[in-house]
């Protein structure tokens, strides 16, 4: 059974021993953002109903580096929390079973955000989420986006899964 057919057995609402991984064309299957606005990579392990471990490789070709800062570039706090809450939205996503139903995952309240390291060109950014509250339509998360052992932001946050908007 491949990688693939084992998160279709599992069921995108069962909770599984095993954490479920998937790819960037995955990712992207979950969520509806394109670059330059897609800030998850991959997907190194999602448990559903509870946490997912995702990662953003930040290269010196991100477009916000040119200006932010010449000379001395950091990813700007917001794309972290950005990058979280895109890690929250395949999280949820998968969880409530709503992959390919066009539904999408919409900023509430961002609450709590504190950044302690600079992201920098070159890092590999670990973006840790899990649900602190899930309900139908309004999911709350914690986040920590995460340079190996050190805290680069956290951050708690309220979505709301909604239609998307029609044409």
């Amino acid at each position: 059974m491949s990688k693939d057919e084992t998160i279709e057995a599992s069921g995108a609402g069962a909770s599984s021993s095993a954490p479920l991984a998937f790819d960037v064309t995955r990712v992207m299957a979950a969520l509806p953002h394109r670059y330059p606005m897609l800030l998850v990579d991959r997907v190194i392990a999602l448990v559903p109903n509870e946490s997912i471990h995702a990662v953003k490789a930040v290269t010196m070709n991100e477009q916000f580096f040119q200006g932010h800062f010449p000379g001395r570039p950091i990813m700007p706090g917001v794309l972290q929390i950005e990058a979280l809450a895109q890690a929250a939205g395949v999280l949820a996503v998968e969880s409530l079973g709503l992959a390919g139903s066009g539904k999408l995952v919409y900023f509430m309240a961002i609450e709590e955000a504190k950044f302690r390291t600079p992201v920098e060109p070159g890092c590999l950014l670990d973006l840790h989420v899990s649900f602190t509250q899930k309900r139908s339509r309004v999911c709350k998360f914690a986040g920590k986006a995460m340079l190996g052992e050190k805290v680069a932001c956290e951050v708690s946050f309220t979505a709301m899964i909604a239609d998307a908007p029609s044409a």
